[in-house]
């Protein structure tokens, strides 16, 4: 199990699915974490219940794609605990399903705003002070989308395609300095994210949609978010100390085949 004792880590994202279940896991190994979300009210519920367990836990409410709520996560982070560690960049929105030529400009523009500026402002930002303590690990999300085209999803799709690009340039950047950039690719995660998805694209609503979405991995399933977390805190780790610039999928297989 990777050791985070005391180290302190950024989550941004962290009242959705994969952002909660990888601070409970990373709250498990002695992490101390700043969880960053726009929903409030769900991201103080998030907060209470790692708490309870006895975690170090702060939380702070955030728009990733506006430049003044990064600069504020990142300064809560540092006067709280000294130093940031670990970021876990996870913050996004799933959007509207369209072909290009119908999809929304307003919609395109929202989606990009969040899931690939958030991601770029989130990096501007956290590595500076990584660069200035001389050490840190990132892990940013992206999605098996990155790799393949996704009919639907034109927006989700170039941003996600952007986070790798970011990712991999990140690494080189700040490799050198002994500052390690990864990404993790989930492909179908239960997520409440994805049933919305489900109902829009299913007759049969969210449970034909697992069904058939599963069959998209070997594995004949989709994944769970605690799936994705337990990559992200390797990554963070010690353990993965000469990994980086690299994207993970995390996928049940999906992307290592040509499948239904």
């Amino acid at each position: 199990m990777p050791n985070h004792q005391d180290r302190a880590i950024i989550i941004t994202g962290a009242a959705g699915a994969i952002g909660f279940a990888t601070a409970e896991i990373l709250a498990s190994q002695g992490a101390r974490l700043m969880l960053v979300d726009i929903t409030g009210d769900a991201l103080e519920a998030r907060g209470a219940e790692l708490r309870a367990t006895g975690a170090t836990i702060e939380t702070f409410r955030a728009d990733c794609s506006k430049e003044e709520d990064v600069i504020g996560y990142v300064d809560a982070t540092v006067a709280k605990f000294g130093r940031i560690d670990g970021f876990f960049n996870n913050a996004g929105v799933e959007g509207a399903i369209a072909p290009i030529h119908e999809y929304p400009i307003a919609e395109y523009d929202r989606i990009m705003s969040v899931n690939l500026r958030g991601v770029f402002l989130g990096l501007h930002y956290v590595l500076k002070q990584m660069v200035a303590q001389g050490k840190g690990a990132v892990v940013n999300t992206a999605s098996i989308g990155s790799e393949r085209g996704l009919a639907g999803g034109g927006p989700y799709n170039a941003a996600k395609h952007g986070v790798v690009g970011l990712t991999r340039t990140a690494g080189s950047d700040l490799g050198p300095l002994g500052i390690r950039v990864n990404c993790v690719e989930p492909g179908v995660i239960e997520t409440p994210l994805l049933n919305e998805i489900l109902v829009q694209m299913f007759k049969g609503g969210i449970e034909e949609g697992l069904r058939t979405l599963g069959r998209v991995a070997t594995l004949d399933r989709c994944g769970k978010p605690a799936e994705v977390g337990h990559v992200v805190s390797f990554l963070l780790s010690d353990e993965a100390s000469f990994v980086n610039g690299s994207a993970w999928p995390v996928d049940g297989g999906a992307l290592s085949t040509i499948r239904h």
